[in-house]
């Protein structure tokens, strides 16, 4: 997946490197403004996928103030999905050592600045993005189905469904995942901030519509880390390459 990011990141790069930055008085008036816009769009990062939506306002005819709202998956870099072949029948795939299954939703605020836009048909628009806000970790913890000696004949095992203790569980008594539902009344909040840094490529002869790709860095700080495994560090800075496909609309 990183390699994948970094190829992304690096063709843009080239594509940025090529285009003549405009500034000043050239871009000052563009030919028609449209004050408002929002957008969805959906994520690929280093560490999972998302969602994430957007509305701004110009201030200038190339400064607009933007709301930012994500939320994606967390994947630990130590996660690796095991399964038990010992058992009969067919087990259940699971992630040895984690805790919790984790989403970050983010809410923030920032601007977007226009570093070049190419008034043709089809033209492109380069665009700056910084925002920072409140990064709240979701933490569901993770239920799996184990065997244990029944309480009521000591010599059966029976397949009972607990949350993942790793001083009771290992892999030669678990035999997969719950389903995920398993818990999701457990989900425990984990605050933080984060800042955010990308740039936009906009594309599209239609100045109504908004369709472009982003990509940048984000920086998740939670005071209290993400407990995400049992055996690995769990690290309050989580820094992550995303690559964005966005879709939306501009109005006066």
């Amino acid at each position: 997946m990183c390699r994948i990011l970094a190829l992304v990141i690096v063709f843009w790069g080239v594509s940025f490197a090529k285009a003549q930055v405009i500034t000043g008085g050239e871009m000052d008036k563009p030919s028609i403004q449209f004050r408002n816009e929002s957008y969805f769009g959906v994520n690929l990062n280093s560490h999972g996928w998302g969602f994430s939506y957007r509305k701004g306002k110009h201030v200038t005819g190339t400064l607009k103030r933007m709301m930012d709202f994500d939320y994606v998956s967390y994947r630990h870099p130590k996660e690796v999905k095991m399964q038990n072949r010992s058992f009969s029948g067919n087990s259940k795939s699971y992630y040895y050592g984690k805790l919790n299954n984790v989403g970050i939703l983010r809410g923030g605020y920032g601007f977007q600045k226009v570093i070049f836009d190419e008034e043709l048909p089809g033209a492109l628009q380069i665009r700056l993005n910084y925002y920072a806000g409140v990064s709240i970790g979701l933490l569901k913890p993770v239920y799996l189905e184990v065997y244990k000696r029944s309480l009521i004949n000591p010599d059966v095992y029976e397949l009972v469904t607990e949350k993942y203790n790793p001083s009771e569980h290992f892999v030669e008594n678990i035999y997969g995942k719950a389903p995920f539902f398993r818990g999701i009344n457990e989900v425990k909040l984990n605050p933080g901030a984060y800042g955010k840094f990308g740039v936009s490529f906009e594309y599209g002869a239609d100045q109504e519509s908004i369709k472009a790709i982003e990509t940048g860095v984000i920086l998740d700080f939670h005071p209290q880390p993400l407990k995400v495994m049992a055996f690995n560090t769990n690290n309050p800075l989580i820094f992550s390459f995303y690559v964005t496909i966005n879709w939306g609309k501009r109005w006066i």
